[in-house]
């Protein structure tokens, strides 16, 4: 996990902004890509559930036959 050392900037007396180290915020940034990543790819196998498919052996088969 993430260690986070944020500084609150108050305006009004209400916390209004984060201030990160840069490192920090990058590697957030990087967390937040790869669960976006993540998202797609379940998305994306959800989505063919449905759709036939075909074994890494039989794809080899296959090629070996073309050739």
């Amino acid at each position: 996990m993430i260690e986070l050392h944020p500084e609150y900037l108050s305006k009004n007396g209400k916390k209004e902004f984060v201030v990160l180290p840069y490192d920090e915020f990058e590697a957030l940034q990087e967390l937040l890509e790869d669960l976006e990543d993540l998202e797609d790819l379940r998305n994306a196998k959800q989505e063919d559930a449905d759709k036939p498919s075909i074994s890494l052996a039989e794809v080899k088969k296959q090629l070996r036959l073309s050739e």
